[in-house]
């Protein structure tokens, strides 16, 4: 997937975090109004599938200009103020209260968190009502994203009973595969794809890298993060432990991979791998530094048109910094201290 002014590719690997995603939204608006990169493959989980579905098919339609609209399209229809899904909207709305509130806790968060305790979404949302299904059915042409070879697609999500992990690919696309990669288990029955059942796919891929080792062709994979690494203050309230443990859990796996890329690299440079059988990645982030860490986890569930806005300027501000500062590295050498990021 490359522009007219595309000199170097990357593979891009997008985090899942709910209406955070729009702060990766952001990021993609600024990669592809530079064109500079082409991008050779995207994996994406939760917000990040969303994105990176919403990106290939704008791309089909209208190249790096198509796929910046089908992304704003995309990000104004799930938003509160788009008024999209009519009754599904409204049901969950009440359901859940209006998560009002850009970084306080969502006037409903305490009331479904206590009940969530003691009835599961089969009792509480029996018809198994997502308006996420409406917007991406309507949006999304998966004949399109099915037929697209200019970029690989990858979709993680969380096998229910083996509890591993599943990839699926752009050729098998359909609505049913991003919900299950944003299947929120307190909030949605599982997604019944065939004969297994799917839970959202950070539980064990958030996003998923290795798929990018072995299908693409390059070396640089750059990863759009959305969740924080570190939290210096210790969490004492109920809400901010169970906000901690979120992120904890859902940063596991891609903590896990990235010291798989350190110590194979390190492998590779000592000559105890032969670096024509085994990848040397260079790995590469933009993430929102404090102003979106600042940010608590529960305006995940914030989807006000303003508080979208915001996280899409976050994320523009952060992917033009970095690649003011990092764009001659792609192709040479890594710009993530991967040490640090996972020790």
């Amino acid at each position: 997937m490359a522009g007219p002014k595309a000199e170097k590719s990357v593979s891009l690997a997008l985090q899942g975090g709910g209406a955070h995603g729009a702060f990766t939204w952001g990021v993609l608006d600024a990669i592809l109004e530079d064109g500079r990169l082409a991008i050779e493959a995207l994996s994406g989980t939760s917000a990040g599938a969303m994105n990176a579905v919403v990106l290939a098919e704008g791309w089909i339609d209208g190249g790096a200009d198509g796929a910046r609209a089908k992304l704003e399209a995309f990000w104004r229809a799930i938003s509160v103020d788009g008024k999209y899904g009519g009754s599904e909207r409204s049901l969950i709305d009440t359901l859940l209260g209006a998560w009002g509130g850009s970084n306080g806790v969502p006037p409903g968060m305490i009331w479904f968190e206590m009940f969530s305790k003691v009835a599961s979404p089969y009792d509480i949302n029996p018809l198994n009502i997502n308006p996420l299904r409406g917007v991406v059915a309507d949006l999304i042409d998966f004949d399109k994203v099915r037929a697209c070879t200019a970029v690989k697609l990858f979709i993680a999500a969380t096998n229910v009973r083996s509890g591993k992990i599943k990839l699926f690919n752009g050729p098998e696309l359909t609505a049913d595969h991003l919900m299950a990669s944003a299947c929120l288990p307190m909030l949605f029955q599982a997604v019944e794809i065939g004969k297994e059942a799917y839970w959202d796919g950070g539980y064990m891929g958030n996003p998923a890298l290795f798929p990018l080792f072995y299908e693409a062709a390059g070396d640089d994979i750059l990863l759009v993060q959305i969740n924080p690494l570190l939290r210096k203050d210790l969490p004492t309230k109920a809400r901010d432990i169970q906000d901690r443990l979120n992120e904890i859990t859902f940063n596991g796996s891609l903590l896990r991979e990235l010291r798989a890329i350190d110590f194979v690299n390190r492998l590779v440079d000592g000559g105890k791998l032969d670096k024509n059988e085994y990848k040397r990645v260079l790995m590469h982030r933009i993430d929102g530094g404090p102003p979106l860490a600042e940010m608590t986890s529960s305006s995940r569930l914030n989807a006000d048109w303003d508080f979208l806005l915001q996280l899409r300027d976050i994320g523009r501000a952060a992917a033009k910094r970095w690649l003011k500062r990092n764009y001659e590295a792609i192709g040479r050498v890594g710009t993530l201290d991967l040490k640090a990021a996972f020790s």
